[in-house]
């Protein structure tokens, strides 16, 4: 009988109809297998994803936005295979919508897109608050920075320049409204002894040197500062002040060093040849040794060695050793010598000098001696004179120096003159 059912393709086709409708209804569909990972306890998970870039959507051509966080933190909780997927790929955006937004200040809402929906989604922050303003740009002068502590002693650095001097700068417009300064900086090593050429980064800064978000074009710039020496070495003269106490011969005048270096401006240390050192003579009595100053002349900042070690020998005239006697029994006298003429020596060709004090160019001189020599002297007899070698331009006070007969001691009404030296007209 089995036989016959076999071979009636009537009975077949119903088997086989209920045999596929068996496996039909084996199969699970995919409703059954997310009720199934639901209902299983232990297969949900909750992840938080750290430093998620967020995009910004907005007229980039005419607006500037601030105010958007860099990054932030995306809890994602679902199914734990998608949930380490998610965190793994990080296949997803998150975004802030300002397509529509207006000028000015508001709080949008942090999206987030291109994640399942089978996953629950938590944004930290949720919320931001943007400035959106409009987008200018403006054109700037550049200044050059340039730390003048980097120089080596003895240079100076004339005004930089830079290339290019102008910059566009780009922002929201109350930001470059509060732009004060445009800066750009060298990063020099020192010392520096001669001119250099550096690429400086640009800085915008506000009024009270703060920073500024901006967009500069370009970014650097090149920076020349010209560096020039401010010193050299010139020789020392020995200028000889005053007369030697009668009996005394000055033999030598030695220096232990024979120049100095002069630190000046550069147009100083062009019309500059020399420094002195004056001596005075008038207390010396045996070989002795003196620490004295070099003298500069005016805008000249610094010398050295600012003294010097000067050793004077002498020849000392032997005396006969007589009782001391009455100054009235040898006839000493004092005797003035009204307005005598004082003379310039050294001054360079191409200036003018005017005597400021004393305004008349002449001193009184006492002669202190006897009698008979006192009175038979005259103004002829001295030599008054001031060194004005080696001076620049501007007022000077320089010392009276004198030449007189060894006999006799005197004394100025005046022993240091004031005087002004200028460039003579063309």
């Amino acid at each position: 009988m089995i036989d016959k059912l076999m071979e009636n393709h009537w009975f077949m086709k119903v088997v086989a109809l209920v045999l596929a409708v068996l496996l039909f209804s084996s199969v699970p569909t995919p409703e059954d297998e997310g009720g199934s990972e639901v209902n299983v306890p232990g297969e949900n998970n909750t992840e938080t994803i750290e430093d998620i870039p967020v995009k910004s959507y907005y007229d980039t051509e005419n607006l500037v936005v601030s105010g958007v966080p860099e990054t932030v933190n995306v809890t994602i909780e679902g199914p734990k295979q998608l949930v380490q997927q998610t965190r793994t790929l990080k296949n997803f955006e998150v975004l802030v919508d300002l397509s529509e937004a207006e000028i000015g200040t508001q709080t949008v809402e942090l999206l987030v897109r291109d994640i399942s929906d089978k996953l629950q989604v938590t944004i930290e922050p949720a919320y931001a608050e943007v400035s959106v303003q409009e987008r200018v740009t403006r054109e700037f002068p550049v200044e050059a920075e340039f730390n003048q502590s980097l120089l080596e002693e003895g240079y100076i650095s004339e005004q930089p320049t830079v290339e290019p001097d102008r910059v566009k700068i780009t922002g929201a417009k109350d930001v470059i409204d509060r732009i004060s300064f445009v800066k750009a900086t060298i990063d020099a090593r020192g010392p520096i002894d001669q001119t250099i050429t550096e690429k400086a980064s640009i800085r915008a800064l506000d009024r009270e040197l703060n920073k500024l978000d901006v967009i500069v074009e370009p970014e650097a710039v090149e920076v020349t500062v010209p560096v020039r020496s401010t010193s050299k070495t010139v020789p020392i003269n020995i200028v000889q002040t005053g007369t030697p106490p009668e009996g005394i011969t000055i033999q030598s005048i030695t220096l232990d060093t024979d120049e100095a270096r002069i630190f000046a401006s550069p147009n100083i240390l062009d019309h500059t040849e020399n420094v002195r050192v004056e001596v005075d003579v008038s207390g010396i009595r045996s070989n002795s040794t003196m620490t004295l100053p070099v003298i500069i002349s005016e805008g000249i900042t610094s010398v050295k060695p600012a003294t010097v070690e000067a050793a004077i020998r002498v020849t000392v005239a032997k005396q006969e050793v007589s009782a001391p006697a009455d100054p009235q029994a040898n006839n000493e006298e004092r005797r003035t010598l009204p307005d005598i003429p004082i003379r310039t020596q050294g001054l360079n060709e191409k200036y003018n000098m005017a005597f400021l004090d004393p305004a008349s160019a002449a001193v009184n001189l006492t002669v202190i001696g006897p009698r008979d020599a006192v009175t038979r002297l005259t103004a002829g007899d001295f030599n008054l004179f001031i060194d004005a070698s080696n001076l620049g331009e501007g007022e000077h006070q320089l010392n009276i120096q004198i030449n007189g007969p060894n006999n006799v001691k005197w004394e100025l009404s005046k022993a240091v003159a004031t005087v002004s030296i200028s460039q003579k007209e063309a």
